[in-house]
């Protein structure tokens, strides 16, 4: 799809501005003078390089890497290292490439970000950190999200989805969180990242098949011989939202520096935000009316609601003993209970290690360990029957004869159960990986790395106050009168309290004694466990053979061969199995599957130092995979770098992914989830045209046209697993310029145009799309998997489980600015900038049907956005040791869409977000071995979006990093 002229110049306007202004992001590793290029960890060189690299750590703040020396003495200027620059015979290698390279030879567009540039913005983990990053997509998961987040941080690129990015530490594989299928960021302790490459471009023909929209290789801190210990506190404006972090190291070469031990302990603690204690979240909106204020707070009261056999609805003003209509007053304020941010403490040890016997033979191991605990509060349980697969009835019909049943006939009830006090969910996950390994050369420039890694998750949910349905009909004297049918009518029978042992009988009319409550209550444990194995072994030489030609180069070789096993199991409370509980249900899920794969990298530098060819290289990898339940499957990709002199290069890539399911997506049970969407029948009017269309679906089954909602705002939708799924394919290819002036020293400047397409794409269909398809008549066969319940025809459950849709296509231009001038003898400034302009987001949710653009929507009832335009800037001064960095972030507006159509003034009360900047400071301070650093985040207290999700007036997954506002933070570090 083309830019049009207009949206061209708003994006230029834009990057223009920035640039004038001296605000500046991550430096873009494009350029040969750039700091693209970074060693290998557990390097096997001279004795005498394996104790320079600590040392140049030593001289500067604990935060910045070890590992990271420049190549350039630009780039060791703007990095704040003092140490030498490596070796010309220095094993250097990038994400992207599994060859050793210099003079950035990589086609694949990787952005670098030290640790320093994560240190200054004052975050306690990377997810916080990504998400000012233009490439990442808002279908990542933060700390932000609370109602289904599971407690993790997780990271997106390109709005691709988590599953589609392949996360790293030090070039290889990691633990993976079980219960969400992500890499938790929590897990990486930020005090130990050294700094972290992203691969912007398909990597699955080199990685494998989960890096089909990039990867991400977090490099962590190594060979290190000083220590350094470091504490950083944080609290917001309003007083609440307190961060404590506390982290050390120390490192010890032996053996005359052949060897080193580096080992690294950090505790990180952070309270959650409480929805109440922010005004913009208070109270929640349910719905988007034209006109007129919307629906707040849910419709099922802690006072109960009651329906008769006409639809009417009642609730009682005074427990149960008189009855009055059911008004809007009467819904609950669920946000009072309900948290914003996870509170979550994090504790994490680290063992590193390495023995270089000679030039052939290095040993190394590295043990993580991280133990995280999380907690987070939601309002009292609602009760309105049983969910399926249960076996109890699905509607609590109170019969006419119940003492204290004034209206004379049956009655239905739906009651929220503060008697049992909010929910809480405790989490506790311990996530360790080792990996062990011997690396050296062979023969003559050929090179070997062979290692094994292990890595397991175990996690355990406990969810308190969530209440036993059968016990509760049982404290009421409510008894099935035909037992293991869900659609049974129930008879008052008081002695099925008298014969259960601690019951007291109380009535859904009113609130539950204390006793009764104590009997009916109950808190469920859930264990989860993931584990894979994985093999590796890799071969490279970077001088093959050189060209026989004329300014021939050399043509280097990689290859490997992988081996992976991968298993999860997920057994939930078994009572929560049985549907018995009053939360949602959920089975019980477990399988895995393994994978032999082969790969080749062949890398030809043509020419070289030649007219109008000071560089010109093309790369060619593939990658054959063979599963145990999908077979066989190949994937390729071909690159060039073309530089005609020193001041421009180009370059361009072309692959192809596949991905199979992750074990997840397969194997993951059936779980009910309350998703944020309405009900067709309740809204006929707001479809326009198509609403004749929906008003006859609705009568069909005999639906009344003055139908409501009981669930505003949230329908029951069953996912999960499917067994059935196929695998997925893609193509990927980018193609940009880097131009690094000589007459501008250190000034580089990049543009990366970059396009993916996925084919059978692995994913669930949105709620509110498949209600609207199914109502509509677009798609009719939707309709079987909604089912509505028999007594007042409320949707029971939809069914939205994991599937293969028709596919995605997404492209964009990336712009990428990094400049460093000295000013003065004591002061220079570093600029830099990171732009993004997305061309198009389209989705098929139906092989050969439809394709929906999603470019500049936000999804505001499937938590994802799609800005048209996004930037991330920053700007550092150094005076002598004193430094002062500001740093801006804007994400573009959007306009609102439901999956299907974009809303407008005539079919939603809001319908767009405007763009949003926000702005952080961090002041610095170097005092011989001391740093100091101190900042404020969301300087201007900028509130998140309004946007109706149906639980926190925003969405939380695109303005997460807004919801505790302004905070400040101060640390404090010391070398010895």
């Amino acid at each position: 799809m083309a830019i049009s002229r207009i949206r061209f110049r708003h994006a230029s306007l834009l990057l223009g501005a920035t640039i004038l202004a001296g605000v500046s992001v991550t430096a873009q590793a494009a350029t040969e003078s750039s700091t693209a290029l970074h060693k290998a960890p557990h390097k096997s060189a001279s004795r005498h390089s394996t104790r320079a690299t600590p040392r140049a750590a030593a001289a500067t703040s604990g935060t910045v890497s070890s590992a990271t020396p420049a190549v350039a003495r630009r780039s060791a200027a703007l990095r704040n290292l003092s140490g030498p620059a490596p070796a010309g015979n220095e094993s250097i290698t990038v994400v992207g490439s599994a060859l050793s390279t210099s003079n950035n030879t990589n086609a694949n567009p990787v952005q670098i970000v030290t640790a320093k540039q994560i240190s200054q913005t004052g975050v306690n983990n990377l997810g916080d950190f990504f998400m000012r990053l233009p490439s990442v997509g808002s279908s990542g998961v933060s700390n932000a999200v609370t109602n289904g987040g599971g407690g993790v941080s997780c990271v997106d690129l390109r709005n691709l989805g988590l599953s589609r990015v392949l996360v790293l530490v030090d070039g290889k594989r990691t633990t993976v969180n079980g219960a969400s299928n992500c890499v938790d960021l929590n897990s990486i302790p930020i005090q130990q990242v050294a700094s972290v490459e992203i691969l912007k471009d398909g990597g699955s023909e080199l990685y494998g098949a989960d890096a089909v929209s990039g990867v991400i290789n977090i490099k962590m801190r190594h060979d290190i011989t000083t220590g350094n210990i470091t504490m950083r506190g944080s609290i917001s404006q309003y007083g609440d939202a307190p961060e404590g972090m506390l982290s050390a190291f120390k490192g010890w070469n032996f053996d005359h520096g052949k060897g080193n031990i580096t080992l690294f302990g950090q505790y990180l603690t952070s309270t959650g935000v409480m929805q109440r204690n922010r005004a913009w979240a208070n109270p929640a909106a349910q719905n988007n009316p034209v006109t007129g204020q919307p629906t707040f707070g849910s419709g099922n009261p802690t006072t109960g609601r009651f329906y008769n056999t006409a639809g009417d609805s009642f609730t009682s003003h005074d427990n149960g003993k008189t009855f009055v209509p059911f008004a809007s007053s009467d819904r609950y304020p669920f946000n009072r209970d309900q948290n914003l941010t996870n509170s979550y403490q994090d504790s994490s040890l680290s063992g590193d290690t390495h023995y270089d016997v000679n030039k052939h033979l290095t040993l190394y191991a590295n043990v993580l360990y991280s133990h995280r605990t999380t907690n987070s509060f939601m309002a009292p349980v609602p009760v309105s029957g049983s969910i399926p697969p249960s076996s109890l009835p699905s509607s609590i019909l109170v019969p006419a004869d119940y003492p204290g049943n004034e209206f004379g006939e049956q009655m239905q009830v739906y009651r929220r159960m503060s008697e049992f006090g909010s929910r809480r969910t405790e989490r506790a996950s311990d996530t360790v990986t080792g990996m062990f390994g011997a690396k050296g050369e062979i023969y003559k420039g050929w090179m070997y790395d062979a290692s094994y890694t292990y890595g397991v998750n175990r996690e355990q949910v406990r969810t308190l106050n969530v209440g036993n349905y059968a016990k509760l009909l049982n404290a009421w004297g409510l008894r099935a009168d035909d037992p293991g049918n869900p659609d049974t009518t129930l008879s008052y029978d008081p002695s099925v309290c008298q014969a259960s042992a601690g019951c007291e009988l109380s009535s859904p009319f009113g609130r539950l004694t204390q006793q009764g409550a104590n009997y009916a209550n109950y808190t469920t444990v859930e264990n989860i466990q993931y584990q894979f194995r994985d093999t590796n072994f890799r071969v490279h030489n970077n001088h093959v053979i050189s060209m026989p030609w004329k300014n021939g180069g050399d043509l280097g070789i990689a290859l490997g061969m992988e081996h992976r096993s991968e298993q999860m199991s997920d057994s939930p409370d078994p009572l929560v199995q049985q549907g018995i509980t009053l939360t949602n249900t959920q089975a019980y899920a477990g399988g895995g599957f393994n994978v032999s794969e082969g790969y080749l990298e062949g890398k030809l530098n043509l020419l070289k130092n030649a007219f109008l060819a000071k560089d010109l290289t093309i790369d060619a990898q593939g990658r054959y995979s063979s599963y145990n339940t999908f077979g066989g499957a190949k994937n390729w990709k071909v690159a060039i770098n073309w530089a005609p002199n020193r001041d421009i290069r180009f370059r361009g890539t072309l692959g192809t992914s596949y991905r199979q399911p992750s074990v997840y997506q397969l194997y993951s049970g059936q779980q009910l989830s309350y998703e944020f969407a309405n009900d067709p029948c309740a809204q006929v009017s707001s479809y326009g045209a198509s609403s004749p269309m929906v008003a006859a679906s609705c009568a069909r089954q005999g639906i009344p046209a003055n139908f409501t909602m009981v669930t505003a705002g949230q329908v029951p939708t069953l996912q999960g697993g499917n067994g059935a799924l196929k695998p997925e394919t893609g193509r990927t290819y980018t193609f940009g310029t880097v131009l690094t002036p000589h007459w501008v020293p250190g000034l580089s400047l990049s543009a990366e145009y970059w396009h993916y397409t996925v084919k059978n794409m692995i994913s669930a269909i949105g709620t509110q799309y498949l209600l609207d398809q199914c109502y509509t008549g677009a798609n009719t066969g939707y309709c079987s998997g909604i089912i509505r319940n028999n007594q007042n025809q409320q949707i029971q459950t939809a069914s939205a489980l994991y599937e293969n849709l028709g596919g995605m296509r997404t492209g964009g231009l990336d712009l990428d600015l990094d400049y460093t001038f000295r000013i003065t003898r004591h002061d220079r400034l570093s600029l830099s900038n990171n732009f993004q302009q997305l061309i198009s987001y389209q989705q098929q949710y139906v092989p050969g049907g439809q394709w929906f653009n999603y470019d500049g929507r936000l999804l505001y009832n499937n938590n994802s956005g799609q800005p048209r335009v996004r930037n991330y800037t920053t700007a550092t001064w150094r005076h002598d040791a004193f430094s002062f960095t500001y740093m801006m972030n804007y994400t573009g507006g959007m306009v609102w869409n439901d999956q299907s159509v974009d809303l407008t003034k005539d079919t939603g009360g809001r319908y767009k977000t405007p763009g949003i900047f926000s702005h952080d400071i961090t002041l610095g301070y170097q005092l011989n071995r001391w740093s100091f650093q101190a900042g404020v985040r969301n300087l201007f207290d900028k509130k998140p979006p309004y946007v109706v999700d149906g639980a926190t007036n925003t969405n939380v997954y695109q303005y997460g990093s807004l919801i505790m506002g302004r905070n400040v933070f101060l640390q404090a570090g010391v070398n010895f």
